[in-house]
């Protein structure tokens, strides 16, 4: 006797049938839970799924913050989704208990590190460019390993002579770093308002990099990505 196929049960995303307040917990329930599954930031569009048409996840999001507030973690905004985050105060504790960021799997010497804020700043950019900001050529064998571990990938076209290619960070470069878009980079708008982050003037040797470096938010960020020091 053949089986009876299940017959699917419809996903009640609009709970209509509960008061408000519940309504507004399952909803905040619902969004945890997915976020806590999933091993990737968690968008928008993902989250508007399981909550109804009138929802606010906006605030859903900032009551779910509340609430974790003085747990030893947090829900992250995290390139373009959110994520949870264990909290940087605890990382030391973390570490020490199950050895977890005593070898970071993705490795920066401090060269690639600058060769990567590069290209987070003034995106889409080519090797030849970066070479001009370095003073020397960049090796294929830095770009290669960017590339492999997912931070840059190849972005459009240059105008220049011969097209040559351009490199863009990658939506895994934002979540790696804890950024939500490349504007949460140090002060980007405010130092570019200035003119002290233009790419023409840098490539035309008014700014050198060294100055760069020297500026306390890029150096902090440069620390963060950073560990020794070969191109």
């Amino acid at each position: 006797m053949a089986r009876r196929a299940k017959t699917p049960v419809s996903f009640d995303a609009e709970l209509a049938r509960l008061p408000p307040e519940l309504r507004w917990r399952e909803w905040m329930g619902r969004v945890e839970a997915v976020i806590f599954a999933s091993p990737t930031p968690v968008t928008r569009e993902v989250l508007a799924r399981v909550v109804g048409r009138d929802c606010n996840l906006d605030l859903i999001i900032d009551d779910i913050r509340a609430e974790l507030r003085g747990r030893p973690y947090e829900l992250a905004a995290v390139a373009g989704g959110w994520q949870h985050r264990t909290r940087k105060s605890f990382a030391e504790a973390i570490q020490l208990a199950t050895g977890l960021g005593a070898m970071d799997p993705k490795p920066l010497s401090q060269s690639e590190a600058l060769v990567l804020l590069c290209i987070g700043y003034f995106q889409p950019i080519t090797r030849g460019e970066l070479g001009q900001f370095f003073g020397k050529e960049i090796s294929r064998d830095v770009i290669g390993h960017l590339r492999s571990l997912g931070f840059i990938a190849a972005g459009p076209r240059s105008p220049q002579p011969g097209a040559p290619h351009t490199y863009v960070t990658t939506r895994e470069f934002l979540g790696h770093f804890g950024f939500d878009t490349l504007r949460d980079l140090p002060d980007m708008e405010a130092l570019e308002d200035a003119g002290l982050l233009s790419k023409d003037r840098l490539l035309a040797g008014e700014f050198p990099l060294g100055m760069m470096e020297g500026g306390g938010e890029v150096e902090e960020l440069e620390a963060d990505i950073a560990s020794d020091d070969e191109i």
